[in-house]
């Protein structure tokens, strides 16, 4: 079994669901008391918010780099960033890396396509949402993409930041998201992805008739994958 490394705490309220899924497959797939092997690296999230809202994307990459390498260091064999929004930086953090960092937008890409769909909404923080990282590496893969609003990206943003992130689940912010994921269903998105990994914490598949991408897991289960090959 591989050593994963997680670089966690954006916020800890999902990289807690990663170390959950994680050890819940690995345990599944292997049986008796396997868990998985994981080296951590959390962020204070508080930091990372200020420096995300002032635009300081090349601090934020040095954090990014600096953390990974901790994990490295300390003898992980792949790193995964538990976090959507943080992936805008994932090109640059991976050349400075000597092991393999578990890109996120491409392990969504693998089940978009596995369904055949090739047109999906996108949910996230203001960043994911209408920052290209995301749209261009699902373009690579065949997918396109499109976004709510922008009155409706400033609600998702805003439940993100100031509900999710701090555990607060609100059924009204449940109803809102849902209704933007029927709105981008009508405008011909053929699923919806949870581009933030609080999200699922809020809305999940059965909440929904529309197909749910979870971020969350499906990256977190393509770290057992790649951890058990």
């Amino acid at each position: 079994m591989k050593t994963i490394g997680l670089i966690g705490g954006m916020s800890w309220e999902s990289t807690q669901e990663y170390y959950r899924i994680i050890n819940q497959e690995t345990n599944r797939r292997r049986g008796g008391l396997h868990s998985a092997k994981i080296m951590m690296s959390s962020v204070d999230f508080e930091e990372i918010k200020q420096l995300q809202m002032a635009g300081e994307w090349g601090a934020l990459t040095e954090r990014m780099i600096d953390a990974c390498k901790k994990v490295q260091d300390g003898g992980a064999d792949l790193v995964l960033i538990c976090t959507n929004t943080m992936h805008k930086m994932a090109d640059e953090v991976q050349a400075q890396l000597k092991i393999p960092l578990l890109h996120l937008v491409d392990a969504v890409a693998e089940e978009v396509k596995k369904d055949g769909n090739s047109l999906v909404g996108l949910l996230g923080t203001k960043y994911t949402m209408e920052s290209g990282f995301y749209h261009n590496r699902l373009r690579c893969n065949g997918i396109q993409t499109i976004v709510p609003e922008s009155i409706n990206r400033r609600i998702v943003h805003d439940v993100i930041y100031q509900e999710l992130c701090l555990g607060q689940i609100d059924p009204e912010s449940k109803r809102a998201y849902l209704a933007i994921i029927t709105t981008l269903a009508e405008r011909g998105a053929q699923g919806v992805i949870l581009g933030c990994t609080e999200i699922p914490l809020l809305v999940k598949q059965e909440d929904s008739s529309v197909k749910l991408y979870d971020s969350t897991q499906i990256h977190a289960l393509a770290a057992v994958d790649y951890a058990l090959k």
